[in-house]
């Protein structure tokens, strides 16, 4: 099959989409194909953004009820898990800006009816972009609520038409030694690059989100620049972060975390309080912001508050062990 591309690589990052029109909800969604100043078409990473322009729309979100439980933009985005730059918390913030994230093109290929790459300025201007306020949960049992601005997974998939014997979907993370300084240090035990995969209807599901942004920011380096998945019933590291390759296959992906520790992390993934990790409980987490003196400690929920949307995927399944 020919290999196709779906935009001109003339065309400049500069030449697309206003930065100002996506602080507002419906402005964001009507702009996404709209062409002007910024590269992302949101407000830059440190940009000033006014508390008023901050707050979103949930009038029409069925989520609009963990709105009052969103985690402070500042804890986002600076405790963070993104082995790539070191595996300390902070060393995303303080090393991810040396990734240079322009010019960006996903490849999309396996089996898929038309093959090839997408330039980041089609993800922006070919995909309705909206917000969904999700619960992120961390394998290490902290967990945070953040307002994602991206589009459904499947939307993307769908460009490319995946065959009917696809059953699997895998994603590659960028892998640049000389930008990333975790890649050199810690290279010894992660098999670069960074892989991850979900099954297809997982990949299909309406909750899988091809983030580019958050809290109507671009979305900041540490947190997966320029884009990454999330979704949202799964333990964290299946959120896979700056996507260069997606892959779909008949077989089941090596994804990094499983080659590591088959024991400690299994291919699902799914959060699940029942099933305790070998090195500690996972019934409860601590939602950030938190603290020895206000450790903000709540209960896990089964499929992280999601089960009613997604439960039915697993019909039959013991997820016990298959985790």
């Amino acid at each position: 099959m020919t290999k196709r591309t779906y935009t001109d690589p003339t065309i400049q990052s500069s030449e697309i989409t206003p930065e100002r029109m996506f602080l507002n909800r419906r402005s964001l969604i009507r702009a996404a194909t709209a062409a002007s100043a910024t590269m992302f078409g949101l407000p830059a990473v440190g940009s000033e953004v006014s508390a008023e322009e901050q707050m979103l729309d949930f009038t029409d979100d069925p989520n609009r009820i963990l709105a009052a439980e969103q985690t402070p933009y500042d804890a986002v985005t600076s405790y963070n898990n993104f082995y790539e730059f070191g595996t300390d918390k902070s060393d995303p913030a303080r090393h991810a800006h040396a990734m240079s994230i322009d010019p960006w093109t996903v490849k999309v290929g396996g089996l898929v009816n038309q093959p090839g790459e997408l330039y980041l300025e089609d993800l922006l201007g070919g995909f309705e972009l909206e917000e969904r306020i999700y619960r992120f949960r961390c394998v290490e049992a902290w967990s945070m609520v953040v307002p994602w601005v991206g589009f459904p997974l499947s939307a993307l998939l769908n460009r490319f038409q995946p065959k009917a014997e696809g059953r699997y979907v895998e994603f590659k993370t960028l892998y640049r030694r000389s930008e990333m300084r975790g890649t050199r240090s810690f290279g010894s035990v992660i098999d670069w690059p960074y892989r991850e995969g979900l099954r297809m209807d997982e990949a299909m599901h309406p909750l899988t989100l091809v983030a580019v942004g958050l809290y109507g920011k671009t979305l900041p380096s540490q947190n997966g620049a320029p884009l990454r998945l999330v979704v949202p019933w799964k333990y964290g590291f299946k959120s896979i972060k700056s996507i260069v390759e997606i892959n779909v296959t008949d077989r089941q992906p090596k994804t990094s975390w499983q080659m590591l520790q088959p024991r400690e992390y299994g291919f699902f993934a799914n959060v699940n309080p029942a099933v305790d990790h070998p090195r500690w409980s996972q019934r409860y987490e601590r939602r950030l912001p938190s603290s020895v003196f206000n450790p903000n400690r709540v209960a896990t929920l089964p499929f992280n508050g999601y089960a009613d949307q997604v439960a039915g995927l697993y019909e039959g399944m013991d997820l016990s062990q298959d985790y």
